[in-house]
């Protein structure tokens, strides 16, 4: 499998329902809340790319679009966008959906660094 096929067949995107007990005193979803979901999905990402122990060493610049309110589908997506020799990097988007109509933006972007470990919590190669 080549490396792009590899980037395409470990994109993961997983939907979630935003509910009242996710949101601020605005009735929208909190960014910490926002960002742990998008760090479990990049974590998802990078293990099904590297099939290896992975670990976030780092989340990069994180721009809130837009809010998002209560009673919305979200929906994140997570791509390798770049591959070191033992870490990599994977965006991740969060689109924000009505549930009742078509409308469909997207509402914050991030990027999350992994590191590859071994079994004594080392880092090793990625591509092997």
């Amino acid at each position: 499998m080549t490396i792009e096929e590899k980037i395409k067949a470990s994109e993961t995107r997983i939907f979630k329902a935003v509910f009242p007990n996710t949101t601020n005193h605005y009735d929208t979803l909190f960014g910490g809340t926002a960002m742990h979901m998008m760090d479990e999905v990049a974590f998802i990402t990078a293990t099904r790319f590297s099939r290896q122990r992975m670990v976030t060493v780092s989340s990069d610049r994180i721009d809130f679009k837009m809010p998002i309110p209560a009673g919305t589908i979200v929906e994140l997506v997570g791509t390798v966008s770049h591959i070191g020799n033992t870490s990599m990097k994977v965006k991740v988007e969060i689109y924000v959906e009505q549930m009742y109509c078509e409308d469909r933006e997207k509402a914050v972007t991030g990027e999350f660094s992994f590191v590859a470990i071994d079994e004594h919590k080392k880092p090793t190669a990625i591509l092997k």
